[in-house]
């Protein structure tokens, strides 16, 4: 009940966003997921060059770009009533190692053969 309260609150004060040629956005890309951002008024102008590590990321027309694994952090294995499951801790291009996922090894080797 408090959701649809809540939503229905949020539509009505939200504001389609409208862009013109040259204006300034924030985009946040995702993996295999489309762009995602918002305008910027023009007066907000900060150098964030000290802050971050630039790096070259190829996207693709749709705003994805390809999830590929670096290298395999850590192993694990899941040990459940019947079965022991291998698992390896992934860190993926464009990502930091806190970002690192916990993926099935059989499920690696399949998708990418050089792992």
């Amino acid at each position: 009940m408090a959701q649809s309260w809540q939503k229905s609150y949020a539509d009505k004060r939200r504001s389609p966003l409208e862009f013109t040629v040259g204006d300034k956005v924030f985009l946040k890309v995702s993996p295999r997921l489309a762009f995602k951002g918002a305008a910027n008024k023009g007066s907000w102008h900060h150098d964030l060059s000290h802050v971050l590590d630039w790096i070259t990321l190829e996207v693709e027309e749709d705003g994805t770009y390809p999830l590929q694994p670096m290298r395999i952090l850590d192993r694990r294995y899941k040990v459940t009533w019947s079965s022991v499951i291998p698992l390896v801790k992934v860190l993926w291009m464009y990502h930091n190692t806190k970002e690192a996922t916990w993926e099935l090894e059989m499920k690696m080797k399949e998708k990418y053969l050089h792992f």
